[in-house]
């Protein structure tokens, strides 16, 4: 997507429904199918056990002592994001990419109207540890908040910045934040850092899943318009109390505060990752609370992030979508006609990539693996298939590869590529790493073969003749054709007429195993 020049801000009072992107009537929406809901009371401690592995959304009605309201795991199901995007799963891609080509717009609203300052809480009040944040793996380093949204100014551009980070608890008024892997926030971070400047943040938590998809694109353009893209619809912002950062005003919750211009010198973590495994300690910068604000309903959010059940949290299903928009674009530029993309949410959404793709020349298949590699960082290995394997079904994959693929002819391996340091595999302090790709095509010109195609059931449809005679005398026939031909729908009369005809006509069978009757010899003179 092009750089383009930031929305515009305009008062336009009660023009926007403050309902209907808000997370909470998103949750009420769903399904018994979609939402596990926990009337009882659960001690904060026991949210985590009931969120691993759960295909489910789990709403939680008495969380901890003080009995709040809690939902975690919202996007850890493809079918619960496109249900927020108004599609069906197989329509989820192809509709996030033409929202993306919407023009946002923004309507600011005044803080009497916008539901998210329905409560302001400032000072001692403003206590992070009063909220139900819980500990989600057994070596975190403390509480995180797991499912905020960040919201940041860039100096440079005037743009707003929207990400998705992590907030460990370190006291009422301070959390670690991760800003160690490359993003726009650690960008703007350490620019302002240099220059001895703190760094304003406010994060929302509780958001409509719309909201969260947004976050995790990364494009060159004031990242506000995207939400309000994505979302189809006008989006309301909010200028917050105690900074001058707008965030939409239908959120839950939001938490205003600033980075210290220290640098990277506290420790957070370990925190268990979106690859399945623990992160380690690492040092960071310290975000200090100025504000909490919500609604006077407010639902708290939570997000499932590592452990071995990676499919179905929410970190692999984002990551899957957006890397699933990156490498389309990417594909677009480097084949004539890509197919379908997944990213497998197994994988963290991200390491393994399959692509379908129907060739058009020699060499596409190859280039598609290069584009992908190319497009991320994190994307390690490249799977491409022809049109007839629904890269969606494992079982399809796993045939691909066993009937498809030769080692030495197509294993491309790719060394000292740009990758991603949480890779467990790379030797510590690695910056770079290998990539393969699998090209699980047929060569080019060879897929319309019969020990190419797939069998399935006969259809028994075609063009009907008086006889199996005359159906042959028409051209060459597939044994099904000659039973739909006589409108047989038993096949062994069939059989019989052929025996009978193989002494009285020159009856054969050509390369493809249809039935052909060969010319009779010209008689000798």
């Amino acid at each position: 997507m092009n750089v383009v020049e930031k929305p515009d801000a305009r008062l336009k009072p009660n023009a926007v429904d403050m309902e209907r992107f808000r997370l909470r009537r998103f949750i009420e929406g769903l399904a018994a199918d979609e939402l596990d809901t926990r009337k009882d009371a659960i001690d904060l401690a026991g949210l985590s056990e009931v969120m691993e592995g759960n295909s489910k959304a789990v709403l939680f009605r008495a969380a901890g002592p003080e009995r709040a309201e809690l939902v975690g795991n919202v996007m850890g199901g493809r079918s619960r994001i496109a249900a927020a995007f108004g599609v069906k799963p197989g329509e989820l891609l192809k509709e996030v990419q033409r929202r993306l080509r919407n023009k946002p717009e923004i309507v600011e609203v005044s803080r009497g109207e916008a539901p998210c300052q329905q409560v302001v809480l400032t000072g001692d009040d403003a206590d992070v540890t009063k909220l139900p944040v819980h500990l989600q793996h057994g070596a975190d380093g403390g509480p995180y908040i797991s499912a905020s949204i960040d919201y940041v100014i860039d100096p440079k551009t005037g743009f707003t910045n929207v990400g998705l980070r992590r907030l460990m608890l370190r006291s009422q008024k301070e959390t670690g934040i991760d800003l160690v892997a490359p993003s726009d926030l650690k960008a703007i971070y350490e620019a302002n850092a240099a220059a001895g400047k703190p760094t304003p943040v406010s994060f929302v938590v509780g958001a409509h899943p719309v909201d969260h998809v947004a976050g995790v694109m990364r494009l060159p353009v004031d990242e506000l318009g995207i939400v309000a893209s994505l979302r189809d619809a006008p989006l309301a912002v909010v200028k917050c109390i105690t900074n001058d950062i707008r965030v939409p005003a239908d959120a839950e919750y939001v938490i205003e505060g600033y980075l210290d211009e220290r640098g990277h010198v506290e420790a957070e973590g370990p925190y268990g990752e979106f690859l399945g495994y623990y992160g380690a300690v690492k040092r960071n910068p310290v975000f200090h609370i100025t504000a909490i604000t919500r609604r006077k309903d407010a639902l708290f959010q939570t997000s499932t992030i590592g452990g071995k059940t990676l499919g179905r949290t929410d970190t692999a299903q984002l990551s899957a979508l957006r890397t699933e928009v990156a490498i389309w674009h990417a594909l677009q530029a480097a084949v004539r006609e890509p197919v379908a993309v997944y990213a497998t949410t197994s994988s963290g959404g991200a390491f393994n990539v399959r692509v379908a793709i129907r060739q058009r020349v020699p060499g596409e298949a190859r280039n598609a693996i290069g584009a992908c590699m190319g497009a991320l960082a994190n994307c390690k290995n490249v799977y491409v298939v022809d049109p007839d394997v629904d890269i969606f079904s494992d079982e399809q994959m796993d045939w691909a590869m066993a009937t498809r693929f030769q080692p030495d002819r197509d294993l491309i391996v790719m060394s000292g590529m740009r990758t991603l340091p949480l890779d467990p595999s790379l030797p510590p302090g690695s910056r770079v790493g290998a990539k393969a790709g699998y090209d699980l095509t047929w060569p080019f010109g060879q897929g319309a073969r019969l020990e190419t195609r797939v069998p399935e059931p006969p259809k028994f449809v075609g063009k009907r003749f008086p006889s199996v005679e005359a159906a042959l005398a028409d051209g060459p026939k597939y044994f099904e054709e000659l039973m739909t031909a006589v409108g047989s729908r038993d096949g062994r009369e069939v059989v019989r007429t052929l025996g009978a005809m193989r002494d009285k006509l020159s009856l054969d069978r050509d390369a493809e195993g249809r039935y052909v009757i060969n010319p009779a010899p010209a008689a000798k003179k």
